[in-house]
């Protein structure tokens, strides 16, 4: 069955809650929350990350979550609630239900990195 961009950003919008910088900081400091960052390296060097943020890209996500890859980034555990997001917000849209699929239950779009930027959110370079 094919499918389109659009089918795809539709079903990842209702199956992943988006939040604000400001619900996002609330998550953190209740702790055991994994942040995602999903750009490209390059994306990260030029502007930083959300402080304590794991890096992983967009194309490699599936193997850093997936316990069974040889890949596998031990910071991606099930029992955390995952805050993802991107430049935009939409490849932290696409992010998240991935994780979803992969059977993490508390997954959020925190969406554009320059909002919690601008939000005042702990960046680190």
């Amino acid at each position: 069955m094919a499918t389109s961009v659009k089918q795809l950003m539709e079903a990842a919008n209702a199956a992943v809650p988006k939040i604000t910088p400001a619900q996002a900081k609330e998550m953190i400091a209740k702790g055991n929350t994994l942040v995602v960052d999903v750009r490209d390296s390059a994306e990260v060097e030029k502007s930083g990350k959300v402080a304590g943020a794991v890096n992983v890209s967009r194309g490699m996500l599936e193997f850093r979550a997936d316990p069974d890859s040889p890949y596998h980034d031990k910071s991606f555990d099930k029992g955390k609630t995952v805050i993802v997001y991107c430049a935009s917000g939409g490849r932290s849209a696409l992010s998240g239900k991935v994780l979803k699929d992969f059977g993490f239950n508390d997954v959020h779009n925190l969406g554009a990195f320059k909002d919690w930027a601008e939000s005042g959110g702990a960046v680190e370079k």
